[in-house]
């Protein structure tokens, strides 16, 4: 297992640099006065300079990605102050360093993708269970017809609608907001249930079918059919032999789905209001923030790569014929 874990954290690591790589050439490399959007309008040609020596553009491009890659694992000195490991820059709209930005936001963001998991896994995986087991029942055919409805919504339509009748029209909730768990777990937990619910809402209805057809193919299976004519009851065959079987493609299929949820949080972010990683990727978009827009970059392609390796762990657990290839 230990070889297993190093191998998918080197690749890690090898994609990750060629990732930067990529983002470094793709935004400083591309033929744009960087130096001119950080400046401004009223821009004059020493403040100009300036900026252009302050930001390194005026070192070969060489040095310029040796700083830029060095400066995440060993930080960097800028004019403003010293950039500490991992250096992902300084933002040319606010002067902040990016990686502290990207810290402050977190939170939020995670809250949102961490909440969402555990909601869509334990509901929608759970719904499927039991509507394979009671296949045909009432109770099936609720669970199936619910998550066909529900998968057809989308965030930015849903969103609205609750904030209209929880908030707005009722005032059952107020705006939701995120609150720093440490602070006040009760105001964490309610500033953020209706952003996470309206997130996992289609992940929920999608993991119910999913989980309910893997669950139906693996009571199919022989080995399973087998304990069921040695006379094991319903109940035992169907947690001892086809649970564990059935979670192979859902584990799978959710390594995948987190950057969908990544997707997801920028436009619940933005229905919601909430300022998070996906907004602060809105923002530096809008602001031309170079930087900003690069650090957001990376920080994903880790949050991913990093979801990656842990699936693959608890996939290699699940199956450990996986272990060898």
């Amino acid at each position: 297992m230990l070889q297993f874990i190093l191998r998918r954290t080197v690749g890690a690591v090898v994609t990750l640099f060629l990732i930067g790589a990529a983002t470094f050439f793709l935004f400083v490399a591309a033929p744009s006065d960087y130096a001119s959007l950080a400046c401004g309008k009223d821009c004059s040609p020493q403040r100009l300079a300036d900026i252009r020596e302050a930001l390194g553009l005026d070192l070969p491009l060489v040095q310029q990605f040796w700083d830029f890659m060095t400066g995440i694992v060993m930080g960097r000195d800028f004019p403003t102050g010293h950039c500490n490991a991992p250096c992902l820059g300084q933002s040319f709209y606010s002067g902040e360093m990016v990686w502290d930005t990207i810290m402050d936001r977190f939170p939020t963001t995670l809250t949102l993708t961490a909440g969402g998991a555990v909601v869509f896994l334990v509901v929608g995986v759970g719904a499927g269970m039991i509507s394979a087991y009671r296949r045909g029942s009432l109770l099936d055919k609720i669970a199936t017809g619910g998550s066909m409805v529900l998968s057809s919504f989308q965030i930015y339509f849903l969103g609205p609608i609750v904030l209209w009748i929880f908030v707005y029209s009722t005032g059952l909730m107020d705006n939701p907001k995120y609150v720093p768990i440490t602070q006040d777990p009760f105001g964490w937990f309610v500033g953020m249930l209706l952003p996470t619910l309206v997130m996992a809402t289609i992940f929920t209805a999608q993991y119910t079918r999913m989980a309910r057809s893997s669950m139906i193919e693996q009571l199919a299976e022989e080995h399973v059919r087998t304990a069921r004519a040695k006379g094991m009851s319903k109940p035992y065959v169907f947690f001892r032999y086809a649970w564990r079987g059935s979670l192979i493609p859902i584990v799978t299929v959710f390594g995948m789905d987190i950057s969908g949820m990544l997707g997801g949080a920028v436009v619940t972010e933005l229905t919601f209001s909430l300022q998070g990683i996906g907004r602060l990727a809105v923002d530096g978009a809008v602001h031309k923030d170079l930087p900003m827009t690069m650090g957001v970059m990376l920080f994903g392609a880790f949050f991913i790569l990093l979801i990656n390796i842990l699936t693959d762990i608890a996939y290699a657990y699940i199956d450990p014929r996986i272990r060898l290839s």
